[in-house]
């Protein structure tokens, strides 16, 4: 029997196929005790397998290239974090074996950080794997992952850690579905990067049957279990027609009516330029250099690391315009030698620009490293803060910029409720306003971002979401500035159409989205795609504004 259900669809793409179950380990090891003698070989046991697992992320880190690198490096690095290897061999000492003492390190651990009022939720569920890994290597059974299978599938997990997700085969897992993860966690993210089609935040996903056919709509969220075969055909010919209009849609984004909307690329590193490139970007719209800082936890790369870096992607877009996002540390993203380890509530604390104003040296070395990067190159670079809250934010940046010699635009990112409010203001100190949805919904809803609970508060579709957008839009014209939008909203080809209604100057987002969004573009004038947007702004939810946006632009 039929049967529909309805997650949050974060990567486009229809999937049809046999239902598999993310594979696990035996984790919670005996805990018995060993005598005094064998307690320094457990804690090399200990240290081996924490050293081969880290070893192991980095390598896949190393294949997977573009944020997926930077996503494993940073789990590598909570691997052979001291204070936590430290308090393993504290427990190996008064008698637990390796694996136990792991596995009851890692627990006070995640205890600690769900403590902290779930801030740090998407490193608990990062942290969870590295346990995993380490306790199954010592144990000696199978890594937790995915599942061996021959043919292709439908992969179902509780979620996806994302030593899982970077390295997932197209060519076999069809699409993906978990109970948790929210519209922006890693593994959303990580899909969007693969183009695998995948549906989040689906309680009881867990619960359909092993080899279940299912169909997975990536777009709407929907989850079709034992979809008759009328429906099966139906689906795949709107992918076949949707993936003929993809091939069709070619050139610079544009309205129907030629409004020009510069379709841009978003990227964490060198590694993902040529999939941006292959995709037809425009440019670079939000180049996250934060890749760069997670390979080494105890000090800043050099000048001419970030240099050599920098120009790799420069060099790849002449003529076009690539905008640098300088580093965002802080709350998910620590960084030991620059963040502060004991902030009660660290999204709402010492992050992004204010950490940067706090270290200026580092500041300084990423910002000359750019003007000598792009010396001498035909690209239009612009470099924006990110996390200004106020025009005194924006123009400590920009001074920060000119004393650096830096010749580029400056900008600042829109993701703080403060920051749009006074959008006018804040323009008055730089040239271009970014909006970053991904962050602006977390603190205009006051909703984590990693925690699946909230997702319905994380949706970009929020009405009160898209007044913020509205307001920076409407300052940036009235200042003859431009606002563009670097968030993950700009990925859902509908919300672009309502985003260029609403007066974005620009969309960036991963390369496999771009496809998408131009094409559904070049469907509708921008009066239509205007009275879309003043349609899902007049709605009092998500759901209203989408099918209210719909019904515009569908002529109903």
């Amino acid at each position: 029997m039929e049967t529909t259900l309805r997650g949050v669809g974060v990567s486009h793409g229809v999937a049809i196929g046999e239902v598999r179950h993310m594979g696990t380990a035996v984790l919670e090891p005996p805990a018995k005790q060993i005598p005094a003698e064998d307690a320094e070989r457990e804690q090399g046991r200990a240290r081996q397998a924490v050293e081969a697992v880290a070893a192991d992320l980095i390598a896949r880190g190393n294949l997977a290239g573009g944020e997926a690198q930077a996503v494993l490096e940073a789990q590598a690095m909570m691997a052979q974090d001291p204070e936590l290897l430290a308090d393993v061999e504290r427990r190996i000492t008064v008698g637990s074996t390796a694996e136990r003492a792991v596995y009851d390190a890692f627990a006070a651990y995640r205890a600690l950080l769900a403590g902290a009022g779930e801030y740090l939720a998407g490193r608990v569920a990062d942290l969870d794997d590295v346990r995993n890994r380490i306790v199954a290597r010592l144990l000696g059974v199978p890594m937790p992952g995915v599942p061996d299978s021959d043919e292709p599938y439908v992969l179902i997990a509780r979620d996806l850690a994302p030593a899982d997700t970077a390295l997932l085969d197209p060519t076999l897992v069809l699409g993906f579905v978990t109970e948790e993860g929210g519209p922006t966690s890693h593994s959303a993210i990580l899909a969007r990067a693969l183009g695998v089609p995948a549906v989040v935040a689906l309680p009881g996903a867990g619960e359909i049957p092993e080899g279940t056919v299912v169909a997975v709509d990536g777009s709407t969220g929907e989850i079709f279990v034992n979809p008759d075969e009328e429906k099966r055909t139906r689906l795949a010919a709107e992918a076949a027609e949707r993936k003929a209009a993809l091939a069709a849609a070619t050139g610079p984004g544009a309205t129907s009516d030629g409004h020009k909307v510069p379709l841009l690329a978003n990227i964490g590193g060198p590694a993902d330029v040529p999939a941006a490139v292959e995709a037809g970007a425009e440019g670079v719209g939000l180049f996250r250099t934060e890749f760069l800082f997670l390979d080494d936890s105890e000090s800043a790369p050099s000048e001419e690391k970030q240099i050599s870096a920098y120009r790799q992607v420069l060099e790849a877009f002449p003529e076009g315009r690539v905008v640098v996002r300088v580093l965002d540390a802080g709350a998910d993203k620590p960084l030991d030698f620059l963040t502060p380890g004991d902030e009660p509530n660290p999204a709402l604390g010492v992050r992004g620009l204010r950490t940067l104003l706090d270290h200026p040296d580092v500041l300084r070395t990423q910002l000359t490293a750019l003007a000598k990067a792009s010396d001498g190159l035909p690209v239009h670079l612009e470099v924006m803060a990110p996390m200004v809250a106020d025009r005194a934010d924006a123009k400590a940046f920009a001074d920060a910029c000119r004393e650096a010699g830096l010749r580029a635009k400056f900008g600042a990112m829109v993701e703080i409720p403060s920051a749009a409010l006074r959008a006018r203001s804040v323009l008055q100190e730089v040239e271009f306003l970014s909006l970053g949805t991904n962050d602006l919904a977390q603190y205009t809803f006051a909703a984590d971002r990693q925690v699946g609970a909230v997702s319905r508060l994380q949706d970009p579709w929020q009405p009160a979401l898209l007044d913020l957008v509205a307001l920076s839009a409407e300052a940036a014209k009235a200042e003859g500035k431009s606002c563009g939008v670097c968030g993950e909203a700009a990925s859902d080809p509908l919300l672009a159409c309502v985003l260029t209604g609403l007066g974005v100057t620009s969309l960036s987002m991963g390369a496999a989205s771009l496809p998408y969004v131009r094409a559904t573009l070049a469907k509708f004038t921008l009066a239509q795609c205007e009275r879309a947007a003043a349609a899902a702004r007049a709605a009092d939810s998500a759901d209203e504004a989408r099918g209210a946006a719909q019904a515009v632009l569908s002529g109903e």
